[in-house]
């Protein structure tokens, strides 16, 4: 996989280190790119469900409550 060299404010690197309890500023900055992307995905399934469910008339049982 191809490596990008970026440059980030050193407290934002920090709290980041902090909140995701990791240890290498690499590997922090990565956990949080991989977080992002992975909740996009979901939200992206989710929404399509109900896209479906919408375009074909289907009739879905309701979301659990969130929170």
């Amino acid at each position: 996989m191809a490596k990008v060299n970026i440059a980030l404010d050193a407290e934002l690197v920090v709290e980041v280190m902090v909140l995701a309890g990791v240890g290498s500023p690499q590997d922090a900055v990565e956990a949080v790119v991989r977080d992002y992307i992975a909740r996009g995905h979901r939200t992206e399934a989710r929404t399509a469900t109900r896209d479906e469910a919408n375009r074909t008339g289907a009739v879905l049982p309701p979301e659990p409550p969130q929170g």
